[in-house]
């Protein structure tokens, strides 16, 4: 009896492992954003894990579970403690925002002539006021509906917290079978490839923490300069928010905008709500400079990709995908470009690391972290890009 399958049971073996995949991928898909967001989370803690380990000496798993249980204590307790305070501004918010529309309200009653025009806004606040009514008293008939997406969204939460743990305490582990899954002679590429992208990643990092900074800086100074109370601790929020694409700075904006309709202006002589306008227009104009101009002329000089591509990049992504998919799309990119460069170069025939020098023996997890470093230093697609410019 041969024991060596033909070529044919081999090609029909791979194609039906292939399609048990996809079949197995289509039902469970609504677990990959999840997931993806929980391996976003871990790539975001890495560098604190990797200070920890590198700089404090401690122990890898160690240093993840520190940081990770730190991480999510600080996420229950921080809305703890913001949320009855929020919650009473939200109604001063409120109860300001009913008395200005019954203000406009009373000038509102009389048409408005313009030459011939003549215009009749009477019932548009009043219109105003009830859908304001309606969205603060939801009904009852949508309270199972709450209740099923509350549940929901806890399972996905659930599920996040566990992927993230997982990824920041085992993915040395998870790392090395992926690449032994690789054939023996090609498990050397594989590594190398691993660590190109790593420094991909990283240098997306990077930049993203330069975009943080630089819109942290900007968002302080014109506050305090249109005398906005509080302007630095919401500049630096606008800055730390800003990582979250789109959301991040309107979430932040918005609280400028609570400060704004509660405190008003040091020194501008307006009304509370006219100064809340001002904010807002300033908000319109940075964050179109930021979106049009500054974050793809940082992350793509963070990645060494053209600033139009990244530009139409995070808008594709967007619209198609979210805001998940906006953060991560720049740097999956540029990995892309990373794997296309070493296929190209393996069709050619032609040597895909020409910098890299060959490690004697595969490396163990906790053996890698020299060879990370030879990888900065000299990784191929990355650095030849950076050398080029």
């Amino acid at each position: 009896m041969n024991k060596t399958w033909s070529t044919q049971a081999r090609l029909f073996a791979l194609g039906l492992i292939i399609l048990v995949l996809a079949v197995t991928a289509w039902f469970v898909r609504e677990m990959f954003q999840p997931l993806l967001l929980a391996g976003v989370i871990a790539y975001l803690l890495f560098p604190v894990v990797e200070f920890l380990h590198t700089r404090l000496k401690l122990r890898r798993k160690l240093a993840s579970h520190l940081v990770f249980f730190l991480s999510l204590a600080s996420a229950i307790a921080i809305p703890s403690v913001l949320l009855p305070v929020l919650s009473s501004e939200a109604q001063t918010v409120t109860n300001d925002l009913m008395r200005t529309l019954d203000q406009v309200e009373f000038y509102l009653i009389h048409p408005l002539e313009f030459g011939q025009l003549t215009l009749h806004l009477e019932s548009l606040v009043p219109e105003l006021k009830q859908s304001l009514s309606g969205l603060m008293t939801p009904l009852p008939a949508d309270a199972w509906r709450l209740i099923e997406s509350t549940s929901r969204g806890a399972l996905w939460l659930l599920v996040i917290v566990v992927g993230a743990y997982y990824f920041m305490t085992d993915w040395e582990r998870v790392r090395e079978w992926l690449i032994r899954l690789a054939p023996e002679d090609y498990r050397q590429d594989v590594r190398r490839l691993y660590l190109e992208i790593k420094q991909v990643w990283m240098a997306y990092l990077r930049g993203q923490l330069t975009l943080m900074v630089i819109v942290g800086v900007t968002f302080s100074i014109v506050w305090s300069i249109i005398g906005l109370p509080g302007a630095l601790i919401l500049g630096i929020l606008g800055g730390l928010f800003s990582i979250v694409p789109d959301v991040g700075p309107f979430a932040a904006t918005a609280l400028a905008l609570i400060v704004a309709l509660l405190e008003g202006s040091t020194w501008i002589p307006v009304n509370n709500v006219i100064f809340a306008l001002i904010v807002a227009g300033l908000y319109v104009v940075l964050i179109n400079i930021k979106n049009v101009w500054l974050r793809p002329h940082v992350l793509g000089r963070s990645v060494h990709m053209h600033e139009g591509l990244v530009f139409i990049a995070i808008v594709a992504a967007v619209i198609f995908t979210g805001i998940l998919g906006a953060f991560i799309v720049v740097p999956v990119l540029a990995s892309f470009g990373v794997i296309g460069q070493y296929l190209r170069a393996r069709i050619l025939g032609l040597e895909p690391f020409p910098h890299y020098e060959p490690a004697v023996a595969e490396p163990t997890p906790d053996e890698t972290r020299p060879e990370e470093k030879r990888a900065g230093a000299r990784s191929g697609w990355f650095r030849r890009k950076k050398d080029r410019k």
